[in-house]
């Protein structure tokens, strides 16, 4: 582990919303973070979060779905939860130094319509992660 604040975004899967804030957090503050993601279970890489990722020109693709490891859950800095599901099944933080939070966002993998639709649902969540994490590094957290 680095000298730099850890950082750990959980949700339930960690296929998107987790991946979304994982990305924008390494590209907007990953001089100032060290940055990891997680879910309660790994249901693998949303292919529509990738995309869209890549419309905001951060690849996102070799990133890996993986489960909470609860030695890095109680060496973070901050753990932020991005779903309602994983702030309410997070496992207990025995550190407590550690900073907990809950960002809650909807879950652009359960959008429904035309594949429009479904697109502007994750570009919608995107923009939402990416404006709190804009936020999150400009205070200094």
């Amino acid at each position: 582990m680095s000298n730099k604040p850890l950082v750990y975004f959980l949700c339930t899967g960690n296929s998107c919303r987790s991946q979304i804030a994982d990305g924008f957090l390494r590209a907007i503050g990953g001089e100032k973070y060290e940055v990891k993601s997680a879910g309660l279970e790994a249901h693998g890489l949303n292919p529509r979060a990738v995309l869209v990722m890549r419309e905001a020109g951060i690849d996102i693709s070799g990133n890996t779905s993986d489960v909470i490891d609860p030695i890095i859950l109680n060496q973070a800095t901050y753990v932020i939860t991005l779903c309602g599901h994983a702030d309410e099944h997070c496992p207990v933080i025995t550190n407590p130094n550690v900073i907990k939070w809950h960002w809650g966002f909807d879950d652009p993998a359960k959008a429904t319509g035309t594949e429009d639709e479904v697109m502007n649902q994750f570009r919608d969540v995107r923009d939402a992660i990416s404006s709190r994490i804009e936020l999150f590094v400009q205070q200094g957290q």
